[in-house]
C-alpha cells in the first residue's frame, strides 16, 4: 500500500467510509470492492467489513465483489454516518446562525440533522431560552443543560434522522408559539425547502408554521437541490445560513427572491474520499 493510502486509512474513520459508500450507492448504483478500497486507501478486507455492516442494516445489498444500493434507503445517509462529513463548514454555519439570535428570553425550535446538532451544542451555552425539538440527537445535547429549558415532542422515531414524526409530534407544536425555528433541510432551491421523507417534511412544515422567523441551515451541498418531499415554499424562509462552497448563482437567485442569505466566514471542510 502506498504512503498516501496509509495516510488516508488513518484519517478516514468507519463513519466517514460508510458515508462515502452510501452516497456512491444512491439511486440503486453499484460499486466494486477493489475500486472503493483503492479510492479510500484502505484494504479490501476493511471495505468488505463495512459492506457487511451496511448489509445487516438493510442499507445495501451485497453482490459478488461489491454491492448494490437499496432503492428505498440509499438516497438518505443515516445521521450517524454524516456527523463527521464537512464538520468545519457545519460548525461555521452554526456559529453564524447563533449570531442571528438576540439576547433575552425566547422560544426556539430545532429539527434534526448534523448541522442543527452543531447549533445545539452552541445553544447549550445560552441562558433564558426554551428549545422545542422533535429530534433525539438535539435533545441529547441539551438535556443536561440546566440553563436551557428543553421540550421534546412525542412521535415515531426515524432511525435515519433521529427525528420524531407523526401526529404526536405535530400536536406538541399546536400550542406553542416559536420565536425562531432553525431548520436543517436536504435541499433548497427556488421552489422552497425539501427533504427525503414525507413524514419528516410534514412535521418540519408544522414547525415552520408555528414560528415568527424561519432560519434555514444548509451546507453548500444542499443548495440548489430538490428532493421528493416538499417542506415549505421559499416565501416562508426569512434567512439562509450556508458556507462558501454553495453555488453563488443559486444563492444570488434565492436572495433576489427575498431570502436573507448569510455565508459563514470559515471555509468549508474538504470532504475526504
Amino acid at each position: 500500500m502506498s504512503r498516501t493510502s496509509n495516510t488516508t486509512a488513518v484519517v478516514m474513520h468507519r463513519s466517514q467510509r460508510v458515508a462515502v459508500i452510501l452516497e456512491r450507492l444512491a439511486g440503486g448504483a453499484t460499486l466494486d470492492v477493489a475500486g472503493v478500497a483503492d479510492d479510500l486507501g484502505v484494504s479490501v478486507a476493511t471495505v468488505r467489513r463495512d459492506l457487511t455492516l451496511l448489509d445487516e442494516q438493510n442499507l445495501l445489498v451485497r453482490t459478488r465483489g461489491g454491492a448494490v444500493g437499496c432503492a428505498k434507503s440509499a438516497c438518505e445517509v443515516p445521521v450517524r454516518y454524516r456527523e463527521a462529513r464537512g464538520r468545519t463548514a457545519k460548525r461555521a454555519i452554526a456559529r453564524t446562525a447563533l449570531r442571528c439570535l438576540a439576547a433575552g428570553p425566547q422560544v426556539l425550535a430545532v429539527n434534526g440533522g448534523t448541522t442543527t446538532w452543531e447549533l445545539a451544542r452552541l445553544l447549550a451555552t445560552r441562558s433564558e431560552i426554551t428549545v422545542v425539538t422533535n429530534a433525539l440527537n438535539i435533545a441529547q445535547v441539551l438535556v443536561d443543560r440546566p440553563r436551557v429549558k428543553l421540550v421534546v415532542t412525542g412521535g415515531v422515531a426515524r432511525s435515519t434522522s433521529s427525528e420524531l414524526v407523526g401526529p404526536w409530534a405535530e400536536r406538541a407544536f399546536s400550542g406553542v408559539t416559536v420565536d425562531t425555528v432553525f431548520i436543517g433541510v436536504d435541499g433548497i432551491d427556488e421552489t422552497g425547502l425539501s427533504t427525503h421523507d414525507e413524514a419528516e417534511a410534514h412535521i418540519n412544515a408544522v414547525m415552520i408554521e408555528r414560528a415568527r422567523r424561519v432560519v434555514v441551515l444548509a451546507d453548500g451541498s444542499k443548495i440548489g437541490l430538490r428532493h421528493r418531499a416538499h417542506v415549505a415554499d421559499l416565501a416562508a424562509v426569512d434567512e439562509l445560513v450556508t458556507d462558501p462552497s454553495a453555488d453563488r448563482a443559486v444563492l444570488a437567485d434565492l436572495a433576489a427572491r427575498g431570502v436573507n442569505v448569510r455565508v459563514a466566514e470559515a471555509a468549508a471542510e474538504t470532504a475526504r474520499r
